[in-house]
């Protein structure tokens, strides 16, 4: 628990809300402020080869601060373990967001996808490229604003934006076909392509390209063909089409994203994706960067009233603590921020409620003052854009189905030159995984003497990365307490039954017969597939609850690991087996 000592100076850990091969994230209290954060805990052992990749993403999350990515507050290294604190997000995943709504309308689709347009711009204003977009790192935070997170995948170009890359990354199913291709590519331009996939799946529900031979995904991503729904407006087919374009010089920027028709439509304004959270370099900044000088200079930290001693006040002195945990989190020595009250400010406090007052006595006649933490921001004052979800789960997909029953119209793309495609040699749940690979180290073209050339496939460790879930998962319901109640919401599927012991009984007979594992604990079910081999290749969560109006027994459902269109097949026919 060495490890943890500095850790616990500043948060109380709670219960693990995600789970992986390298990571687990926690939910955790800030003592100071009495914030919830999401800490996400790194064995540097175990991390091996993939130790650079979180230092990627710590590197550029220093860097990017935004209303639309997930804030790192701080970061904690010892000599076996990476704390990550970064900003909880209780709303859960895009994805899931998604599925239960089976898809979103254009107007809801508009809102969430200038949010997202909002974050890129701004990465890309940054020099750096994502290079992983997909809506499982797009996190809902408690005002249903969106966040992006996961940067372990990102690039920031050497020279300057028309540089190239050669590292082929992230997930099959989101990937632009210049990586597939093995050719260099600009890491703005995938982007937008992944951006294109995003945006057929918020307005369809299901992936543009999707197969479950990998190499029949290869060519259809190739080919740049694609299913067009009727219910997709002219206006939603002509974006799809100017970003799901192939050749990356014909693939629109997202300079032109910003104003496009579709984006303006019932807006009166561009996307705004400048930072509106910056640093602000105010007084509280210079005061912090004064001292950091100053310390590096071997003076002694101190903080001195401006005005008389006379007029200290409760502020000042209530902010002692707070003074210590800023400037010891900050590299500052707190033994040398000890506060020295006049003795008339120490006699005119002592006596109030809730005022913490100094033990040592008062030698001389200076007085300290430490900066007053920002208020929090009302969580009720911001409206909800995203319109409120229905307590359904659609078993099986209707989108999928209305769009297979009538006639699709092909959407010709011009498709570039394809040579020959990389053997892919990935089972079909793995397609959506996020993997890196550089092309310098690997066999662009199939040759006779080796077949199979692994692009995704030849990380096989990297292909079992959990892209960690933060959202709180609260204390699970016993079988002596009964089942939890919960408010509605959209990883909550409503069923008929009133009995919540009979709705347990029922998934439990269900998942033997789908070859999944299972442990109980109360009313929740920790399942778990595996291959053949015997390695995990999902795990996720199955609680039934009780929601919060009467005789309404529900099912909490939440990915931990694995492919999430595959979760949420496997989940869809777990639910539709059930006499729900």
């Amino acid at each position: 628990m060495k490890d943890y000592d500095e850790l616990l100076k500043y948060y109380e850990l709670y219960e693990t809300v995600g789970t992986g091969g390298f990571a687990k994230v926690k939910l955790a209290f800030h003592i100071l402020t009495g914030e919830l954060v999401a800490i996400k805990i790194m064995d540097k052992n175990a991390l091996g080869s993939d130790l650079p990749r979180v230092k990627t993403e710590i590197d550029a999350l220093k860097n990017l601060r935004h209303q639309h990515i997930c804030q790192l507050y701080h970061v904690i290294e010892t000599a076996n373990k990476i704390f990550m604190v970064l900003e909880y997000c209780p709303g859960g995943e895009l994805f899931d967001y998604i599925i239960s709504q089976d898809r979103l309308s254009e107007e809801e689709t508009r809102v969430v996808f200038r949010q997202i347009v909002s974050a890129v711009a701004y990465v890309h204003s940054q020099g750096f490229a994502h290079r992983d977009l997909k809506p499982e790192n797009l996190l809902f935070d408690e005002d249903h604003k969106l966040k992006l997170i996961d940067f372990g995948l990102c690039a920031k170009p050497k020279g300057n934006k028309d540089y190239h890359l050669q590292t082929c990354c992230g997930s099959l199913a989101y990937a632009a076909p210049e990586l597939i291709q093995g050719k260099s590519y600009l890491g703005s331009e995938a982007d937008v392509w992944s951006m294109g996939i995003l945006l057929y799946v918020l307005m369809c529900g299901f992936l543009p390209f999707d197969d479950d031979n990998v190499m029949a995904l290869y060519k259809k991503i190739m080919r740049g063909k694609y299913e067009v729904p009727k219910w997709l407006s002219p206006s939603s087919i002509l974006l799809l089409q100017q970003m799901l374009q192939v050749d990356p010089k014909k693939r629109i920027s997202v300079k032109n994203l910003l104003n496009h028709p579709w984006i303006m439509q019932d807006y009166n304004c561009p996307v705004e994706w400048q930072s509106k959270t910056p640093w602000q370099y105010d007084h509280l900044t210079a005061t912090y960067l004064l001292l950091l000088a100053k310390k590096a200079r071997g003076k002694p930290v101190r903080l001195r009233l401006l005005s008389s001693c006379g007029q200290a006040n409760s502020t000042a002195v209530t902010n002692i603590k707070f003074a210590k945990h800023w400037t010891e989190s900050n590299g500052l020595e707190s033994k040398s921020l000890t506060p020295v009250l006049c003795t008339a400010s120490v006699n005119k406090l002592k006596n109030k409620e809730n005022v913490y007052t100094p033990k040592s006595a008062v030698k001389n006649d200076e007085c300290f003052s430490f900066p007053e933490p920002k208020t929090p921001v009302n969580k009720n004052q911001h409206k909800r854009e995203i319109l409120t979800t229905p307590n359904h789960y659609s078993t099986p997909s209707k989108a999928r189905n209305q769009c297979l029953k009538e006639t699709p119209v092909k959407m010709p793309v011009n498709s570039a030159g394809t040579e020959k495609l990389i053997t892919g040699v990935i089972s079909p749940e793995r397609r959506c995984r996020s993997v890196e690979l550089n092309l310098n180290q690997v066999h662009v073209e199939d040759t006779p003497k080796r077949k199979g050339t692994k692009v995704f496939g030849s990380l096989e460790k990297g292909l079992d990365k959990v892209i960690t879930v933060l959202t709180r998962s609260k204390r699970k319901g016993s079988a002596k307490d009964g089942p939890r109640k919960l408010k509605p919401h959209y990883n909550v599927t409503t069923t008929r039954l009133v009995n919540p012991d009979q709705l347990l009984n029922e998934i439990m007979s269900i998942l033997p017969k789908k070859h999944v594992d299972f442990v109980q604990k109360g009313y929740t079910l920790k399942c778990q597939t595996q291959s053949d081999f015997g390695k995990v290749t999902m795990q996720f969560e199955l609680e039934v609850c009780q929601l919060q109006k009467p005789d309404v027994v529900g099912i909490r459902r939440q990915r931990l690991k694995g492919d999430a269109w595959v979760y949420k097949r496997l989940v869809e026919d777990i639910l539709s087996s059930c006499k729900v």
